[in-house]
């Protein structure tokens, strides 16, 4: 599940360029340059979180767990559809811009949780570590891992939350035919609105 680490100044580059796009998306102006060279030319899964400050409530977060183009412009699409395209917030305006904290989570490669049962898929998550990816039928869910600390959630409500953010029932996660995939994510963030940018942690 390990992979490469971005360097912190890798990091902080993605972040400001998420920033950037909503800020051109907002002028109605020309998305600059993605990053390019070295690991922005990875394709790797990240998502765009954004919250507010200093309220830290979600105000938006997209992503992708397959990587179609490199991370340095999924960095940017990430951002803009987290900004405008969440259907669970309306279009983020203006004056919200400089009252927003842009997060980056670059994803590990999923990997299936292979257990007999309910009790050793519950056993095999360690919170804080893994995000949780569910599968069944054509339903899909996944929760980063910073969602379970932040919520303060037991193995299980996570397991359950993630059934639900598939729209599941929360029991699902029982069941033999659901699939489950683990996965890591190393995280940056600002600590204000466009203010400094810190690592909240590297793969395990």
């Amino acid at each position: 599940m390990c992979m490469a680490s971005l360097s912190p100044e890798e990091g902080k580059t993605l972040v400001k360029a998420a920033r950037l796009a909503i800020k051109a998306k907002l002028n109605s102006s020309a998305l600059p340059p993605a990053p390019m060279g070295g690991v922005f030319e990875e394709k790797r899964g990240i998502f765009i979180t954004l919250s507010t400050f200093p309220s830290h409530e979600l105000r938006g977060c997209i992503g992708f767990i397959e990587a179609p183009k490199s991370i340095g412009i999924l960095a940017q699409e990430g951002a803009i559809h987290a900004a405008f395209g969440d259907p669970r917030f309306s279009p983020l305006q203006k004056e919200e811009f400089s009252k927003i904290i842009v997060e980056a989570s670059i994803l590990s490669i999923p990997k299936p949780l292979n257990a007999k049962n309910a009790k050793e898929r519950e056993s095999a998550i360690k919170i804080g570590r893994d995000g949780l990816i569910i599968e069944y039928g054509r339903a899909r869910g996944l929760l980063l891992p910073q969602v379970a600390t932040e919520w303060n959630f037991s193995k299980k409500e996570f397991l359950q939350c993630v059934c639900e953010k598939a729209g599941l029932p929360r029991d699902m996660w029982t069941s033999p035919s659901a699939k489950i995939y683990l996965f890591e994510a190393q995280i940056f963030a600002e600590s204000s609105p466009e203010g400094e940018i810190k690592q909240k942690r590297l793969f395990a």
